[in-house]
């Protein structure tokens, strides 16, 4: 409307051009112009969160600690009179940073996120019954929020089809002694498309949005760096009052109009922040070859299992690696070949991890892990990131695994009342159904005991979603219908010994060997 009002008012001062004296014609552009660009800025960070209140229910940018509004929470956390609120963030911060400190200064009643990671005071909180936590898959998270913006009420996905997310019953709220479920997760209502089975999941709006922007002007457009973009955007839009906070504010007309990714329309309020440490969660380095020599046996191990998982990557290939094992697979790409490795908190050519040098806050992977991007990469949000997985964009997606079934069923998100990290995107990459996936893992757990079953004992990631398993000992195809067959044995390993570690039935190829 303003922009409106400005065009209208230099357009009716061309048309009085011939009437009125040049100096006053100057003065009429130069007030509409001023009026035009009604400031949306605010002295402070106190000043922004000015209506935030004890019970508001809160939307906060991030992923991690890249791209969190780290002086608005700072703010929040030194009006000790706003409590009880709902916090919705991809993650929990860590104990001392981000998020974690109104945590730690007990300002939150309930957190609706994905992945918490290792914060252990939110996991001490939540098993104790002192915290409320919903738990909700990455993508599904990323479109709640952007439907939310968008006016949409609810939508359709496939994914949590067959887990705890269809049929309710996650743990939101312990007892104190955390021996007891006081409040759960409820069922979801479901509909058949096209013969398949889909979830309705609703759309999320916010009191307040809290985002973090690399440059902002006066009219709240915004631009992110790199994957400092991830949540910010979607819940920029979802806020019904959107305070952001940039590293830069610059002057109406410098941010050119096809580099803003948010216009200003969705924008409320904005400050320059004050300080920004950009912490790093996991500030990971590249390694020399000759280096791995020197690394515990249990870090060799895994990289035996990840230089296997390498050789699933064909030229061209699309591929999502899950954190921890599987990002180590970008490391022992062929050379010869392509791949393009997605992130799904919003990266895509994705490269290793960066030298010293190279180091930037604002790019890091789904596991919080400096990384770096390849020429000709690209970064966007995460609602974008999970419409491409959805979509079925991807060739590959390579995951972590605590149990896998004979019939390719994973648990890999939660060991209930001891573990609680959240499912992340796990759930949204095995629900893609043109995307092969391969499961990375130590064939038998820290006892001893088979991680490979008939049936699985922890929670499911997925139903019938595995098409191959990579362990340290042998690798396994699932064959829909049928279940295990060996194809593949490690160095020094024999059929008899996989029989042995492994707990379910298998059948074996003709031309098993050993391969790696």
């Amino acid at each position: 409307m303003l922009a409106v009002k400005r065009q209208a008012a230099l357009a009716s001062a061309g048309r009085m051009h011939q009437v009125l004296r040049p100096g006053l014609l100057s003065g009429l552009a130069v007030a509409a112009a001023t009026r035009a660009y009604h400031s949306k800025l605010y002295g402070s960070a106190d000043e922004a969160i000015e209506g935030i209140k004890t019970g508001s229910k809160l939307l906060i940018g991030g992923f991690g600690l890249c791209g969190i509004p780290e002086n608005l929470l700072k703010a929040i956390a030194r009006r000790k009179d706003i409590e009880q609120v709902t916090a919705v963030s991809n993650n929990a911060g860590t104990s001392d940073y981000g998020l974690g400190t109104l945590l730690q200064s007990r300002q939150i009643k309930r957190m609706v996120s994905s992945y918490v990671g290792e914060n252990k005071e939110f996991a001490r909180q939540y098993l104790g019954g002192e915290l409320e936590v919903e738990l909700i898959p990455q993508g599904t998270l990323a479109e709640r929020v952007r439907c939310g913006g968008a006016g949409i009420p609810a939508f359709y996905t496939l994914t949590g089809v067959g887990t705890q997310v269809e049929t309710g019953g996650i743990p939101i709220k312990y007892s104190t002694d955390g021996k007891k479920v006081l409040i759960a997760s409820e069922p979801r209502e479901t509909k058949i498309f096209g013969g398949r089975k889909y979830l309705m999941e609703e759309g999320i709006t916010g009191d307040f949005a809290l985002i973090k922007a690399w440059k902002a002007d006066e009219l709240g457009n915004l631009v992110f760096k790199y994957a400092g973009n991830n949540f910010n955007a979607p819940m920029a839009t979802a806020g019904k009052i959107t305070i952001v906070e940039a590293e830069e504010i610059v002057p109406v007309g410098e941010l050119g109009p096809d580099n803003i990714h948010i216009p200003g329309i969705h924008v409320h309020r904005v400050i320059k922040g004050e300080v920004y440490e950009k912490r790093i969660e996991k500030l990971t380095l590249r390694r020399s070859p000759t280096d791995e020599d020197s690394l515990p046996a249990s870090m060799q191990q895994r990289i035996h299992i990840i230089k296997r998982a390498a050789r699933e990557f064909r030229d061209g290939m699309y591929v999502n690696l899950g954190i921890g094992m599987p990002v180590l697979a970008s490391n022992y790409i062929d050379p010869s070949i392509t791949v393009h490795l997605q992130s799904e908190n919003g990266i895509l050519g994705m490269g290793p991890f960066p030298r010293p040098e190279e180091v930037d806050a604002d790019l890091v992977n789904a596991g919080k892990e400096s990384v770096t991007v390849l020429p000709g990469g690209s970064c966007f949000s995460s609602d974008v990131s999970f419409g491409m997985i959805r979509g079925n964009r991807l060739d590959m997606t390579i995951l972590g695994g605590m149990q896998v079934s004979q019939f390719g069923d994973l648990s890999n998100w939660v060991v209930p009342g001891k573990i609680i990290k959240g499912m992340g995107g796990a759930m949204d990459l095995v629900a893609a159904t043109n995307s092969r996936v391969v499961v990375t893992m130590t064939h038998n757990d820290k006892n001893g005991g088979p991680k490979i079953l008939k049936e699985n004992t922890l929670p499911l990631t997925g139903v019938k979603c595995v098409d191959r398993i990579i362990t340290d000992k042998c690798v396994f195809d699932v064959i829909p219908g049928k279940g295990l067959l060996l194809r593949e044995l490690s160095h020094g390993k024999t059929v008899e010994e996989i029989r042995s570690s492994t707990g379910c039935e298998f059948d074996v190829a003709s031309d098993v060997s050993e391969t790696y």
